[in-house]
Formats: C-alpha cells, structure tokens, sequence
C-alpha cells in the first residue's frame, strides 16, 4: 500500500514558503487527520449504540426502507431533480464567467459529457438518493494512464462502506513525528505545521473491523489518490464526534420511538381486543392437589376444542392447539358463592391512535418535510403565495441548499476533466469555479408565486411614485429602493436598453412626444398633439405702434 493508485493534478504554481500558520486546513466533512501510525478508518461513537462508521452507513440504509421514512426521502428527491422528458435535470450556467466564448464553448461540451458517463438523465433519482441516505458519494475517475489528456473515460460508483477518506502525518526525515512544538524554534515564524497526506482507502470486501480502534491498522486496502476519487458529502458533520452525518441521522431516535409504539399498540390490541370469561368451580372442602385435579378435569370438559384452519376453510377438533387467548378457570372454596362465570370486558380505548400520530409528526419534522404533504389532507393549492403554508418555504430552501451541496460532486468532475485535457491550469480553475452556477430543473410553484407577486407589487408601486419621480424622488432611488435593483443589475438593464433601442427593438423615449395631460406618450401619426393646452399666439409689442388719438376740434 506504499503507492498510491491512481493520478494525482500538481499545482503549477506551489504555495509560497513564507506563508505558515499552525493551524490546519478547514475541512468540513467530518474528516480529522491521524499519525501516520495510527488507524485510518473513522471511529464514531454514537450515544454508544454505531461505534463506526460502517456501522451508521448500515444504520441509515435501514431507515430508508421503513415507509414512513422512504416517504419523505422520494419527496425530498422528487424536489430536488425533476426530471422532463426533454430537459436533463440538471444545466451548467456561466453567465458570470468572465471567459471567452470558446472558453465556455469547451467547459458546456464537458459538462454535458461528464452528465453522459453518469447517464445522468435516466440515474439521477438514484445517484442522488444514495447521496442523500449515505450522507456521502464516491465515484472512481478512470482515466487512461498513458493517454491521460484524453480526459475521464469512465465514472464508476463506489460503495460507501468500502471506501474511507484519510488524512495523515507525512513522516519527516528527521523522524519528528507526532509532535508539533518539535518544530517551534521559539520563533512564531519558524512554527510549522506536519504535513499532511491524503488518500482514500478502498476495501472490496466491505467489511469493516468492530473491535478497539487501536486495533484498526492501516495495512488493509487499495489507497486511491485523492484526485482519482470524487468524494462528495452531505455537509452535515458532528462537531463533537467530528463525524461525517447523513440528514436521516437526527431522525433515528424518532423513528426508533414510532416503531416501539406501533409495536405495543399491535400487542396490546391482540391481547386486549377479545372478551375473556372467568370461571369460578366450587371445589368444596377437596385437597389442594384433587381440587387442582378436578378444575382441570371441568376445563377440559367445557373447554371449547373446536379449531378453525385458515388454510382449508376447516372447522375441526384438534387438541394440539391452545386458544392465544384463554378463559381464567379459578377455584373456589367451600362458603363461597358456588359456580359461577363472568365476563371480563375488553380493551375500550382501542381507537385511540393520538400518541401514534405525535410521533410520527415528530418523525416528519425531523426528517424536514412538510406534514401537510405526507398527510395529503389539503390539495395543491395554486393560488395567492399568501396561503403557501411556511413549512412550504422552508421546505424549498432546505431543497435548495441540498443542491449546493451536491453541486459540488459536478465542480470536483469538471475539474478533473478541464485540467486533462489542458483546458485550463489549477490556478484559473480556482477563479473559475468561483463564477460557475449549476441551475437544476426547477418544479416547485411556490418560488415563481412569490416572485410574480413581489414583481407585481413593486411596479404597482413604481407608478404610483411616477408622478412625484423628479421632485421628491430620483430615478436612481427608485430603481435601487422600489424595484430592490442593485449596481450589476442597473448596468446591464442600461446595457440591455441601449443595445434594443440601437436595434430598433424599442423606441427611443427621448424622441418620444409625452402628452403632459396623461403622461402616455403620444403617437406621432395623429395630426395635431391632443391634450395639449391650448396656447395663445403671442403678440410683438415691437411691431406694433399705439393707436393714434382721434384729431378733434378745439373747445
């Protein structure tokens, strides 16, 4: 297991040496770096019942099968991919990659091939309910090893309890190992960190070891480089235990508590659903053991031997078989009441499923799906974003950080692919990936109800403010107040503007006549401006001369 299997990407560009810190790289998967001669399988203890991770993996694959909770996993899966006949799932959006158009050219056509060797279209449901159960994805990137520019030939998926992610202490030659103040000089700037190692372990057998973790060697398995393996998790991680946690994982006590309470309600209901008689046989003044003898002898006399074969529809007397459910034959002294029967009533509250129902609400909101859709009192409702229930929205958000996260696995594959074949260097995928978006297929009404509404309210209230735009209000205040537009956004509805009215897509409102009655631009094929004021001509005071005084005679 000295070499690794695989390929490994090297940066072109190594980190400069001056920058040091003791502290070690953030990575939020629940992974922890081990000595190098430590074990390096992960060891969890969970509230002392799954003491590894395989054990929590198998844990969580039992849960998916029990009804209630493959309910709410198909619903979170329907939500998350939608899958259309003629759309894939799933589109690559790099409207906010400063690149060229050959550039994002060559990044489309390899992100439609990695979607091929997935078979994305048609194994998206199960790709992504593995991940969502598992709280974790692996997938091997076989490549050909002398051909490697070539890129990806095949993505090939591995199962979660035969692989495990390690960290681990590159051994020094100097033999300083383990022991981090061995490098402090007493110089801050001359502490250093141990380098770490990382690799996956793959075991085909999938097995894992239950015993002491110090018993867990790491001589076991195939090491996979780390750029050979696609690891993708549900970023979910126990800060405590520094594991990582699937999102059925809180839901495990609520499960736990609905299965124990549906089983004593069968129980309980079996045993207490019948009538029972007591019989009370006088025994008279008789020894302890032929009083026994004799209400023995008077059961099986009055005993009801009749069985009935579910299998053949027969009735017949077989005394092999004891009724479940038995009368209570008791004996009774001499100076007692005699022989006597009654009846002992049976189970009255058996309709009451109130505690039934608590538990599994709780095992709903553990789970984060709505109750109102498991249920299925309400229809769908399509009316108003006002009557969307609240759980509904936060439904769609927790969905919607689901596909951030499983995103990742798409970035992790388009990396790889990009940088074999040249496309570009690691150091340009760092800027890169920042700027690239993975747009899903979207099906949730809700979201595109609350925008049309918010739209349509926010122009309600851009005409009401038109009159007043100019003397109480600028344009540029509407536009970021009212309309919520920010700079990027105003810059290219400008663009975008300019660009129609170049075209002649729209007119120009500057060449545009207004009617100042209506504030309607008015149409410049009707003769004459309508609704224009009517103007007096003005009159040259210049061109005029006083009027001559009437030439009368003297008085």
């Amino acid at each position: 297991m000295a070499k690794l299997f695989g390929f490994s990407i090297e940066d072109t560009e190594p980190q400069s040496k001056d920058i040091v810190t003791p502290v070690p790289p953030n990575q939020a998967d629940g992974n922890d770096y081990f000595a190098s001669s430590g074990f390096f399988g992960q060891y969890v203890d969970i509230e002392g019942v799954y003491r590894t991770e395989f054990e929590l993996i198998k844990r969580y694959r039992e849960m998916s099968l029990h009804p209630e909770c493959d309910s709410a996993i198909e619903d979170i899966v329907n939500e998350a991919l939608v899958s259309d006949t003629n759309d894939s799932p799933i589109e690559i959006n790099l409207d906010h990659l400063n690149a060229s158009d050959g550039i994002k050219k060559k990044v489309r056509e390899e992100f439609k091939f990695i979607l091929e060797l997935l078979d994305f279209s048609k194994k998206s449901h199960e790709i992504y309910r593995n991940w969502y159960v598992d709280g974790r994805l692996y997938y091997n990137k076989v490549i050909d090893i002398k051909k490697p520019h070539e890129g990806i030939q095949e993505l090939r998926y591995i199962d979660a309890m035969k692989m495990r992610y390690v960290r681990q202490q590159k051994k020094k030659k100097d033999n300083l190992v383990n022991n981090v103040t061995s490098y402090n000089t007493g110089n801050p700037a001359d502490y250093e960190f141990p380098e770490l190692e990382e690799y996956f372990v793959y075991n085909p057998k999938q097995t894992y070891p239950t015993a002491n973790p110090s018993s867990m060697g790491g001589n076991t398995g195939i090491k996979f480089a780390k750029d050979s393996i696609t690891y993708c998790t549900s970023g979910l991680v126990d800060r405590n235990k520094g594991s990582t946690l699937s999102y059925l994982h809180k839901a495990i006590k609520a499960l736990n508590q609905l299965r124990m309470i549906e089983d004593s309600l069968v129980i309980y209901r079996l045993s207490r659903a019948p009538e029972r008689r007591i019989f009370y046989i006088d025994v008279g003044n008789l020894p302890k053991v032929k009083a026994e003898q004799y209400l023995r002898d008077v059961m099986m006399r009055y005993r009801n031997k009749l069985v009935y074969d579910a299998s053949t529809g027969e009735v017949r007397d077989d005394k092999k078989y004891m009724a479940m459910l038995e009368d209570f034959w008791l004996p009774r002294r001499e100076g007692g009441r005699g022989t006597e029967i009654s009846t002992l009533p049976g189970g009255q509250n058996l309709g009451e499923i109130t505690d039934i129902e608590y538990f599994k609400k709780k095992l709903y909101k553990a789970l984060n799906v709505p109750i109102s859709r498991i249920e299925g009192d309400g229809g769908f409702n399509l009316g108003r974003s006002s009557e969307i229930l609240r759980d509904e929205v936060k439904f769609s958000k927790f969905v919607g950080r689901l596909r951030k996260r499983f995103s990742a696995m798409f970035s992790d594959m388009l990396r790889t692919q990009l940088l074999l074949k040249n496309i570009c260097t690691p150091e340009d995928w760092n800027i890169m990936s920042e700027h690239i978006q993975y747009d899903f297929l979207y099906d949730n009404h809700f979201a595109e109800l609350k925008d049309a509404e918010l739209m349509t309210e926010r122009i309600t209230q851009v005409q009401n403010a038109e009159p007043y735009i100019g003397k109480y209000f600028s344009q540029d205040y509407v536009r970021r107040s009212i309309l919520r537009q920010t700079d990027e956004e105003i810059l290219e509805q400008d663009a975008q503007i300019k660009k129609e009215i170049k075209d002649g897509t729209i007119p120009d409102p500057k060449l545009m006549q207004i009617d100042p009655a209506t504030g309607q631009p008015l149409d410049t094929g009707v003769v004459g401006n309508l609704g224009a004021p009517v103007m007096e001509p003005e009159i040259d005071g210049s061109a005029t001369e006083a009027p001559e005084m009437p030439k009368g005679g003297e008085i």
